[in-house]
Protein backbone atom coordinates (compact mmCIF):
# COMPACT_ATOMS: atom_id res chain seq x y z
CA UNK A 1 0.00 0.00 0.00
CA UNK A 2 1.38 3.01 -1.28
CA UNK A 3 -1.07 6.28 0.20
CA UNK A 4 -0.29 7.14 3.58
CA UNK A 5 2.22 9.07 5.69
CA UNK A 6 3.23 7.50 9.37
CA UNK A 7 6.23 8.01 11.44
CA UNK A 8 7.08 4.24 10.60
CA UNK A 9 5.51 1.42 9.39
CA UNK A 10 8.06 -1.21 11.37
CA UNK A 11 6.17 -0.12 14.07
CA UNK A 12 2.96 -1.74 13.30
CA UNK A 13 2.75 -4.93 14.89
CA UNK A 14 2.73 -3.21 18.38
CA UNK A 15 -0.10 -1.16 16.97
CA UNK A 16 -2.11 -3.96 16.09
CA UNK A 17 -1.71 -5.80 19.39
CA UNK A 18 -2.34 -2.48 21.33
CA UNK A 19 -6.13 -2.23 18.51
CA UNK A 20 -6.77 -5.68 19.90
CA UNK A 21 -6.41 -5.06 23.65
CA UNK A 22 -8.94 -2.09 22.95
CA UNK A 23 -10.90 -4.36 21.20
CA UNK A 24 -11.42 -6.40 24.22
CA UNK A 25 -13.27 -3.55 25.60
CA UNK A 26 -15.13 -2.17 23.07
CA UNK A 27 -18.45 -4.97 22.63
CA UNK A 28 -20.91 -2.92 21.33
CA UNK A 29 -18.74 -2.18 18.31
CA UNK A 30 -17.74 -5.38 17.93
CA UNK A 31 -21.59 -6.34 17.58
CA UNK A 32 -22.10 -3.97 15.46
CA UNK A 33 -19.19 -4.91 13.39
CA UNK A 34 -20.40 -8.18 13.29
CA UNK A 35 -24.04 -7.08 11.42
CA UNK A 36 -22.07 -4.52 9.20
CA UNK A 37 -19.67 -7.18 8.07
CA UNK A 38 -23.19 -9.60 7.23
CA UNK A 39 -24.79 -6.77 5.70
CA UNK A 40 -22.47 -4.27 4.09
CA UNK A 41 -24.63 -1.30 4.95
CA UNK A 42 -21.97 1.56 3.62
CA UNK A 43 -20.74 -0.22 0.31
CA UNK A 44 -19.50 2.10 -2.22
CA UNK A 45 -19.04 4.97 -0.12
CA UNK A 46 -16.16 6.87 0.23
CA UNK A 47 -15.68 8.20 3.92
CA UNK A 48 -12.98 10.74 5.02
CA UNK A 49 -12.42 10.49 8.29
CA UNK A 50 -10.47 13.33 10.61
CA UNK A 51 -10.00 11.85 14.13
CA UNK A 52 -7.39 11.37 16.74
CA UNK A 53 -5.69 8.10 15.58
CA UNK A 54 -5.78 5.96 18.56
CA UNK A 55 -6.54 2.30 19.17
CA UNK A 56 -10.11 2.68 19.27
CA UNK A 57 -10.00 4.62 16.44
CA UNK A 58 -8.76 1.80 14.35
CA UNK A 59 -11.69 -0.31 15.90
CA UNK A 60 -13.97 2.10 14.73
CA UNK A 61 -12.04 2.39 10.57
CA UNK A 62 -11.79 -1.56 10.90
CA UNK A 63 -15.55 -1.97 11.41
CA UNK A 64 -16.28 1.08 9.14
CA UNK A 65 -14.08 -1.02 6.04
CA UNK A 66 -16.22 -4.45 6.86
CA UNK A 67 -19.06 -2.60 6.06
CA UNK A 68 -18.26 -1.46 2.96
CA UNK A 69 -16.61 1.73 2.90
CA UNK A 70 -13.38 2.92 1.00
CA UNK A 71 -12.13 4.72 4.25
CA UNK A 72 -9.43 7.45 4.68
CA UNK A 73 -8.32 8.50 7.93
CA UNK A 74 -6.21 11.69 8.96
CA UNK A 75 -4.98 13.19 12.41
CA UNK A 76 -7.42 15.57 14.24
CA UNK A 77 -4.87 17.35 16.32
CA UNK A 78 -1.09 17.60 15.52
CA UNK A 79 -0.38 15.97 19.33
CA UNK A 80 -3.07 12.79 19.70
CA UNK A 81 -1.78 10.70 17.33
CA UNK A 82 -0.71 7.22 18.32
CA UNK A 83 2.12 6.33 15.94
CA UNK A 84 1.86 2.35 16.18
CA UNK A 85 -1.69 2.31 15.68
CA UNK A 86 -0.83 4.60 12.44
CA UNK A 87 1.51 2.25 11.46
CA UNK A 88 -0.91 -1.05 12.07
CA UNK A 89 -3.84 0.73 10.42
CA UNK A 90 -1.59 1.04 7.23
CA UNK A 91 0.15 -2.55 7.25
CA UNK A 92 -2.71 -4.86 8.76
CA UNK A 93 -5.32 -2.84 7.79
CA UNK A 94 -4.59 -1.41 4.45
CA UNK A 95 -6.63 2.30 5.50
CA UNK A 96 -4.79 5.01 3.84
CA UNK A 97 -3.68 7.10 7.04
CA UNK A 98 -2.31 10.40 7.34
CA UNK A 99 -0.90 10.89 11.25
CA UNK A 100 1.89 11.78 12.68
CA UNK A 101 2.51 12.34 16.27
CA UNK A 102 3.84 16.21 16.55
CA UNK A 103 3.40 16.90 12.91
CA UNK A 104 3.40 21.00 12.44
CA UNK A 105 0.57 22.71 11.14
CA UNK A 106 1.89 22.84 7.62
CA UNK A 107 1.92 18.53 7.90
CA UNK A 108 -0.87 18.37 9.24
CA UNK A 109 -3.43 20.75 6.76
CA UNK A 110 -1.40 19.04 4.04
CA UNK A 111 -2.93 15.56 5.65
CA UNK A 112 -6.17 16.91 5.70
CA UNK A 113 -6.37 17.72 1.97
CA UNK A 114 -4.84 14.58 1.28
CA UNK A 115 -7.46 12.95 2.98
CA UNK A 116 -10.01 15.23 0.74
CA UNK A 117 -8.32 14.12 -2.31
CA UNK A 118 -10.40 11.05 -1.66
CA UNK A 119 -13.21 12.50 -2.69
CA UNK A 120 -15.25 11.28 0.08
CA UNK A 121 -18.99 10.87 0.04
CA UNK A 122 -19.42 11.14 3.99
CA UNK A 123 -17.06 13.06 6.28
CA UNK A 124 -16.51 12.23 9.71
CA UNK A 125 -14.94 14.93 11.98
CA UNK A 126 -13.22 15.78 15.69
CA UNK A 127 -13.38 19.24 15.49
CA UNK A 128 -14.47 20.21 12.32
CA UNK A 129 -10.84 21.16 10.56
CA UNK A 130 -12.24 18.43 7.85
CA UNK A 131 -15.51 20.40 6.82
CA UNK A 132 -13.95 23.73 7.42
CA UNK A 133 -11.38 22.94 4.95
CA UNK A 134 -13.77 21.53 2.84
CA UNK A 135 -16.06 24.49 2.81
CA UNK A 136 -13.14 27.02 2.83
CA UNK A 137 -10.93 25.55 0.13
CA UNK A 138 -12.18 22.52 -1.49
CA UNK A 139 -15.25 23.72 -2.38
CA UNK A 140 -14.95 21.66 -5.54
CA UNK A 141 -15.98 18.48 -3.72
CA UNK A 142 -18.96 19.68 -2.24
CA UNK A 143 -21.76 18.46 -4.85
CA UNK A 144 -19.96 14.96 -4.09
CA UNK A 145 -20.34 15.07 -0.11
CA UNK A 146 -24.00 13.79 1.30
CA UNK A 147 -23.67 14.14 4.42
CA UNK A 148 -21.59 14.05 7.58
CA UNK A 149 -20.62 13.20 11.62
CA UNK A 150 -19.30 15.04 14.27
CA UNK A 151 -18.02 14.42 17.40
CA UNK A 152 -17.44 17.06 19.41
CA UNK A 153 -18.64 19.95 21.48
CA UNK A 154 -16.48 22.41 20.13
CA UNK A 155 -17.13 20.97 16.42
CA UNK A 156 -20.43 21.16 16.76
CA UNK A 157 -20.51 24.65 17.94
CA UNK A 158 -18.55 25.28 14.46
CA UNK A 159 -21.09 23.61 12.59
CA UNK A 160 -24.01 25.30 14.04
CA UNK A 161 -22.87 28.21 13.64
CA UNK A 162 -22.05 27.78 9.70
CA UNK A 163 -25.69 25.86 9.77
CA UNK A 164 -26.83 29.38 11.15
CA UNK A 165 -25.32 31.14 8.29
CA UNK A 166 -26.46 29.44 5.64
CA UNK A 167 -22.74 28.03 4.87
CA UNK A 168 -23.01 24.36 5.98
CA UNK A 169 -23.76 22.42 2.44
CA UNK A 170 -25.12 19.03 3.72
CA UNK A 171 -26.46 17.25 6.82
CA UNK A 172 -24.58 16.57 9.65
CA UNK A 173 -25.39 14.03 12.63
CA UNK A 174 -23.88 15.98 15.77
CA UNK A 175 -22.71 12.66 17.76
CA UNK A 176 -21.60 15.17 20.45
CA UNK A 177 -25.71 14.96 21.24
CA UNK A 178 -26.24 11.45 21.72
CA UNK A 179 -26.89 11.17 25.70
CA UNK A 180 -24.59 7.74 25.17
CA UNK A 181 -21.77 9.92 23.95
CA UNK A 182 -21.72 13.44 26.23
CA UNK A 183 -22.72 11.38 29.48
CA UNK A 184 -19.79 8.90 29.30
CA UNK A 185 -17.27 10.04 27.21
CA UNK A 186 -17.21 13.98 28.31
CA UNK A 187 -17.69 12.80 32.02
CA UNK A 188 -16.45 9.75 32.85
CA UNK A 189 -13.96 9.84 29.57
CA UNK A 190 -12.33 13.40 29.81
CA UNK A 191 -12.62 13.29 33.77
CA UNK A 192 -10.35 9.88 34.06
CA UNK A 193 -7.98 10.99 31.17
CA UNK A 194 -7.32 14.41 31.47
CA UNK A 195 -6.05 13.54 35.02
CA UNK A 196 -4.11 10.28 33.61
CA UNK A 197 -2.36 13.06 31.15
CA UNK A 198 -1.86 15.35 34.06
CA UNK A 199 0.15 13.26 35.96
CA UNK A 200 1.99 11.28 33.19
CA UNK A 201 3.41 14.94 32.25
CA UNK A 202 3.95 16.38 35.58
CA UNK A 203 4.03 13.13 38.52
CA UNK A 204 3.10 15.52 40.62
CA UNK A 205 0.76 15.01 44.02
CA UNK A 206 -3.04 16.27 43.04
CA UNK A 207 -4.02 15.48 46.95
CA UNK A 208 -4.60 19.23 48.36
CA UNK A 209 -3.62 21.26 45.46
CA UNK A 210 -6.27 23.96 44.41
CA UNK A 211 -7.20 22.25 41.11
CA UNK A 212 -9.37 25.44 39.16
CA UNK A 213 -11.85 23.65 36.25
CA UNK A 214 -12.69 26.38 33.52
CA UNK A 215 -16.39 25.47 32.33
CA UNK A 216 -18.82 23.17 34.06
CA UNK A 217 -20.04 21.13 31.16
CA UNK A 218 -20.08 17.10 31.03
CA UNK A 219 -16.11 17.49 30.66
CA UNK A 220 -16.12 19.66 33.09
CA UNK A 221 -18.32 17.60 35.68
CA UNK A 222 -16.34 15.01 35.10
CA UNK A 223 -12.78 16.31 35.59
CA UNK A 224 -14.14 17.92 38.77
CA UNK A 225 -15.69 15.05 40.10
CA UNK A 226 -12.58 12.89 39.44
CA UNK A 227 -9.83 15.80 40.75
CA UNK A 228 -11.70 15.76 44.32
CA UNK A 229 -11.64 12.25 44.13
CA UNK A 230 -7.97 12.63 43.95
CA UNK A 231 -8.17 14.92 47.41
CA UNK A 232 -7.92 18.11 45.27
CA UNK A 233 -9.42 21.17 46.46
CA UNK A 234 -11.79 22.33 43.43
CA UNK A 235 -12.95 25.53 42.33
CA UNK A 236 -15.10 26.38 38.93
CA UNK A 237 -15.34 28.88 36.92
CA UNK A 238 -18.23 29.51 34.45
CA UNK A 239 -20.12 31.99 32.23
CA UNK A 240 -23.57 30.57 32.54
CA UNK A 241 -25.69 31.09 36.04
CA UNK A 242 -27.14 27.18 35.14
CA UNK A 243 -24.37 25.09 35.42
CA UNK A 244 -22.49 27.77 37.60
CA UNK A 245 -24.94 26.78 40.04
CA UNK A 246 -25.34 23.69 39.87
CA UNK A 247 -21.32 23.72 40.74
CA UNK A 248 -22.24 25.33 43.88
CA UNK A 249 -24.71 22.67 44.57
CA UNK A 250 -22.51 19.37 43.97
CA UNK A 251 -19.90 21.27 46.79
CA UNK A 252 -17.79 22.96 44.37
CA UNK A 253 -16.16 26.61 44.75
CA UNK A 254 -17.05 28.90 42.34
CA UNK A 255 -15.70 31.97 41.51
CA UNK A 256 -14.44 34.20 38.15
CA UNK A 257 -11.12 33.65 36.70
CA UNK A 258 -10.07 36.21 38.10
CA UNK A 259 -10.06 35.52 41.68
CA UNK A 260 -9.34 31.40 40.56
CA UNK A 261 -6.08 32.31 38.86
CA UNK A 262 -4.65 34.09 42.20
CA UNK A 263 -4.83 30.61 44.13
CA UNK A 264 -4.79 27.75 41.87
CA UNK A 265 -2.39 25.18 41.88
CA UNK A 266 -3.49 23.02 38.17
CA UNK A 267 -5.83 25.15 35.79
CA UNK A 268 -7.52 23.16 33.19
CA UNK A 269 -9.44 24.36 30.47
CA UNK A 270 -12.57 22.54 28.64
CA UNK A 271 -15.01 25.31 27.46
CA UNK A 272 -14.42 25.22 23.49
CA UNK A 273 -14.14 29.06 23.64
CA UNK A 274 -10.83 31.38 23.17
CA UNK A 275 -8.36 32.87 25.67
CA UNK A 276 -10.20 31.47 28.78
CA UNK A 277 -7.08 31.92 30.58
CA UNK A 278 -5.44 35.39 29.22
CA UNK A 279 -3.11 37.64 30.22
CA UNK A 280 -4.13 39.34 33.25
CA UNK A 281 -4.46 35.57 34.61
CA UNK A 282 -1.13 34.88 34.11
CA UNK A 283 -0.45 37.93 36.14
CA UNK A 284 -2.26 36.87 38.78
CA UNK A 285 -0.84 33.18 39.09
CA UNK A 286 1.26 32.07 41.68
CA UNK A 287 4.93 30.67 41.01
CA UNK A 288 5.08 26.88 39.66
CA UNK A 289 1.32 27.40 38.72
CA UNK A 290 0.44 24.11 35.91
CA UNK A 291 -1.41 24.95 33.13
CA UNK A 292 -3.17 23.11 30.25
CA UNK A 293 -6.28 21.76 28.21
CA UNK A 294 -8.75 19.50 27.60
CA UNK A 295 -10.98 21.24 24.93
CA UNK A 296 -10.55 20.55 20.86
CA UNK A 297 -8.23 23.30 20.41
CA UNK A 298 -5.68 25.36 21.51
CA UNK A 299 -6.95 28.21 22.01
CA UNK A 300 -8.35 28.43 25.23
CA UNK A 301 -4.84 29.62 27.17
CA UNK A 302 -3.69 32.60 25.38
CA UNK A 303 -0.13 31.21 25.27
CA UNK A 304 1.03 34.30 22.37
CA UNK A 305 0.27 36.56 25.39
CA UNK A 306 2.36 34.05 27.49
CA UNK A 307 5.10 34.39 24.70
CA UNK A 308 5.58 38.34 24.98
CA UNK A 309 5.76 37.74 28.99
CA UNK A 310 8.20 35.18 29.05
CA UNK A 311 12.05 36.24 29.27
CA UNK A 312 12.38 32.39 28.57
CA UNK A 313 11.05 29.48 28.30
CA UNK A 314 12.59 25.64 28.48
CA UNK A 315 11.12 22.09 28.28
CA UNK A 316 11.76 20.60 31.66
CA UNK A 317 9.71 17.37 31.38
CA UNK A 318 8.74 15.62 27.97
CA UNK A 319 5.23 17.76 27.13
CA UNK A 320 5.86 20.76 30.17
CA UNK A 321 6.63 23.73 28.59
CA UNK A 322 8.19 25.96 31.50
CA UNK A 323 7.64 29.52 31.62
CA UNK A 324 10.26 32.18 33.32
CA UNK A 325 8.90 35.83 33.91
CA UNK A 326 10.52 38.92 34.58
CA UNK A 327 9.88 39.13 37.51
CA UNK A 328 11.09 34.98 38.63
CA UNK A 329 8.08 33.71 38.73
CA UNK A 330 7.74 30.21 36.52
CA UNK A 331 4.71 28.94 34.84
CA UNK A 332 4.26 25.65 32.85
CA UNK A 333 2.01 24.54 30.27
CA UNK A 334 1.40 21.37 29.10
CA UNK A 335 1.01 19.96 25.85
CA UNK A 336 1.30 22.97 24.21
CA UNK A 337 -1.95 23.85 25.27
CA UNK A 338 -3.32 21.02 23.15
CA UNK A 339 -5.68 18.18 24.41
CA UNK A 340 -3.69 16.94 27.54
CA UNK A 341 -5.21 13.74 27.59
CA UNK A 342 -3.93 12.90 24.24
CA UNK A 343 -1.04 14.78 24.10
CA UNK A 344 0.57 12.82 27.21
CA UNK A 345 -1.81 10.42 27.54
CA UNK A 346 -3.44 7.93 25.50
CA UNK A 347 -7.13 9.50 25.90
CA UNK A 348 -10.47 8.15 26.92
CA UNK A 349 -10.22 3.85 27.68
CA UNK A 350 -11.50 1.67 25.14
CA UNK A 351 -14.79 1.08 27.24
CA UNK A 352 -16.08 4.77 26.80
CA UNK A 353 -14.97 4.79 23.25
CA UNK A 354 -17.35 2.25 22.69
CA UNK A 355 -20.43 3.70 22.85
CA UNK A 356 -19.42 7.12 21.06
CA UNK A 357 -18.18 5.63 18.26
CA UNK A 358 -20.94 2.83 18.28
CA UNK A 359 -22.74 6.21 17.61
CA UNK A 360 -20.19 7.40 14.84
CA UNK A 361 -20.84 3.93 13.28
CA UNK A 362 -24.86 4.12 13.62
CA UNK A 363 -25.02 7.52 12.85
CA UNK A 364 -22.75 7.42 9.44
CA UNK A 365 -25.26 4.11 8.65
CA UNK A 366 -28.25 6.93 9.03
CA UNK A 367 -26.94 9.31 7.23
CA UNK A 368 -26.21 6.97 4.17
CA UNK A 369 -29.57 5.90 4.24
CA UNK A 370 -31.42 9.35 5.12
CA UNK A 371 -29.64 12.05 3.09
CA UNK A 372 -31.68 12.54 0.23
CA UNK A 373 -34.57 13.49 3.30
CA UNK A 374 -32.27 15.45 5.60
CA UNK A 375 -31.86 19.77 5.11
CA UNK A 376 -28.33 21.28 5.44
CA UNK A 377 -28.25 21.88 9.44
CA UNK A 378 -26.89 19.79 12.20
CA UNK A 379 -28.72 16.97 13.25
CA UNK A 380 -29.19 14.88 16.67
CA UNK A 381 -28.54 11.07 16.99
CA UNK A 382 -31.94 9.57 16.91
CA UNK A 383 -32.70 8.55 19.90
CA UNK A 384 -33.63 5.06 18.89
CA UNK A 385 -29.71 4.70 18.27
CA UNK A 386 -29.10 6.19 21.32
CA UNK A 387 -31.16 3.71 23.18
CA UNK A 388 -30.24 0.83 21.26
CA UNK A 389 -26.44 1.82 21.92
CA UNK A 390 -27.04 1.82 25.94
CA UNK A 391 -29.28 -1.79 25.52
CA UNK A 392 -26.72 -3.07 24.00
CA UNK A 393 -23.57 -1.47 26.71
CA UNK A 394 -25.90 -3.24 29.40
CA UNK A 395 -26.03 -6.43 27.49
CA UNK A 396 -22.05 -6.60 27.54
CA UNK A 397 -22.25 -5.69 30.88
CA UNK A 398 -24.54 -8.44 31.90
CA UNK A 399 -26.98 -5.94 33.23
CA UNK A 400 -30.78 -6.45 33.08
CA UNK A 401 -33.54 -3.99 33.70
CA UNK A 402 -37.67 -3.66 33.91
CA UNK A 403 -39.95 -3.68 31.14
CA UNK A 404 -43.45 -2.12 31.48
CA UNK A 405 -46.07 -4.50 31.76
CA UNK A 406 -49.35 -4.24 29.61
CA UNK A 407 -51.41 -1.99 32.31
CA UNK A 408 -48.57 0.13 33.14
CA UNK A 409 -47.89 1.12 29.19
CA UNK A 410 -52.01 1.58 29.41
CA UNK A 411 -51.89 3.96 31.99
CA UNK A 412 -48.83 6.35 30.67
CA UNK A 413 -50.70 6.40 27.41
CA UNK A 414 -54.04 7.42 29.28
CA UNK A 415 -55.17 10.96 29.94
CA UNK A 416 -58.39 9.68 31.49
CA UNK A 417 -56.36 7.90 35.12
CA UNK A 418 -55.65 10.11 37.35
CA UNK A 419 -54.87 10.36 41.05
Amino acid sequence: MESYDVKDTRLAEGGRRRIEWAEREMPVLRLIRQRFAEERPLQGLRVAACLHVTTETANLMHTLQLGGADVVLTASNPLSTQDDVAAALVSHFEIPTYAIKGENNVTYYKHINTALDHQPHITMDDGADLVSVLHKERRDLLPGVLGGTEETTTGVIRLRAMAADGALNFPVVAVNDAMTKHLFDNRYGTGQSTIDGIIRATNILLAGKAFVVAGYGWCGRGLAMRARGMGSNVIVTEIDPLPALEAVMDGFRVMPMDEAAQIGDIFVTVTGDINVIDRQHFEAMKDGAIICNSGHFNVEINIPALEEMASEKRLVRPFVDQYILEDGRCLHILGEGRLINLASAEGHPASVMDMSFANQALSLEYMAKNYERLEKKVYSVPSDIDREIARLKLRAMKVDIDTLTEQQVAYLNSWEEGT
